[in-house]
């Protein structure tokens, strides 16, 4: 059995599981899992609270040299551990496996200690952070001048100041667009009216002409 994160068989980065520890809501953690040889190996990872977590893939072969992901999710928890303390540990096994071995082609006993064959083992602490401390840390790199939290509060106030500018912008395209409209009426009015007394003088024109043909003689 070999140290923490690395054995002569594999690397595990990171050599330690981290989740954020949230009330009714998961959370996960990636491992690499690189293979540092020339061989295929196979692995498989235990846990001492297999209904906690969910693992995938659990058990897998990396080829020479390769590496894949692990991905471990910690289920929706209902209540707080004591004083945020996990003592939950991983365990990841691995093996030398012959060329080109399918995972689903690993003989039942691959993991066994027993089985004649080289097993070697990383064990994985696990530790819980709290969604304070998360905060906190943001907080803390905004007010310390941290370059990330800088970057983030100019961002946040460019934002602002495009979003003000749009609003304006906005409010001012309604005024002149109320403009319009009004002139638009006061033009229809003024043209209702000079139809009105084009009407009106056309009348007079033809009755001043009838008048004169009435009163010629004949």
């Amino acid at each position: 059995m070999s140290g923490v994160g690395e054995n002569q068989l594999i690397s595990i980065v990171p050599d330690e599981l981290k989740f954020l520890f949230e009330l009714e809501k998961q959370s996960y953690c990636d491992l690499k899992v690189a293979n540092k040889t020339e061989n295929y190996v196979a692995f498989k990872v235990k846990t001492t609270s297999p209904k906690k977590y969910f693992v995938r893939p659990n058990t897998g072969v990396i080829q020479p040299w390769d590496s894949c992901i692990i991905r471990v999710t910690l289920q929706a928890q209902r209540e707080y551990p004591p004083d945020m303390q996990c003592k939950d540990k991983f365990l990841l096994q691995s093996t030398i496996v012959p060329p080109h071995t399918d995972v689903d082609e690993l003989p039942q006993d691959t993991f066994t200690k027993d089985s004649g064959k080289t097993l070697t083992e990383c064990k994985l602490k696990v530790s819980y952070i709290p969604p304070s401390t998360t905060q906190r840390s943001s907080d803390s790199g905004a007010t310390n001048g941290d370059g990330n939290g800088s970057e983030t509060v100019s961002t946040i106030q460019r934002l602002k100041e495009e979003r003000d500018a749009a609003v304006k912008q906005t409010q001012q395209l309604q005024h002149e667009l109320e403009m319009v409209k009004r002139r638009r009426n006061q033009s229809n009015s003024g043209l209702s009216l000079k139809l009105a007394a084009l009407v009106g003088l056309i009348g007079l024109i033809i009755g001043f002409i009838l008048k004169l043909t009435l009163a010629s003689p004949t």
